[in-house]
């Protein structure tokens, strides 16, 4: 595997597509595309996936030690995130990731952001 280096931070909200709707919404597969500040870009290349299921801020403290580590390697709901490596179209290489966290009662669905872009 390449050895990637971040070139640009960015962590703003992006629209994905997806060629087929996942089955199961919360724990999505990468997209096959996403638009960010009104240009659209195409996946051609998934060139990694992870997941993280820490529990941040307030929801770190509010379980026991035994369930915690439990839910750091099952996750738990509305925590966690789902991070995929890509190359674009435009032949730029960006890590996206899809955040479970619930922010209201009425925003159940989960989010998806652009985190980095990177170069190799």
């Amino acid at each position: 595997m390449a050895d990637f280096h971040p070139i640009r931070f960015i962590d703003e909200p992006i629209e994905v597509i997806f060629n087929t709707p996942p089955v199961t919404e919360k724990s999505p597969p990468c997209p096959d595309g996403f638009t960010w500040e009104g240009e659209t870009f195409r996946v051609t290349e998934k060139l990694s996936e992870w997941f993280d299921y820490s529990r941040r801020g307030r929801s770190a403290r509010n379980m026991q030690p035994a369930h915690a580590a439990v839910a750091s390697r099952r996750g738990s709901l509305g925590v966690g995130r789902f991070y995929f490596r890509v190359r674009t179209d435009t032949s730029q290489i960006f890590d996206l990731y899809y955040n479970r966290a619930i922010l209201s009662a009425d925003d159940r669905k989960g989010h998806w952001f652009i985190y980095r872009e990177l170069s190799s």
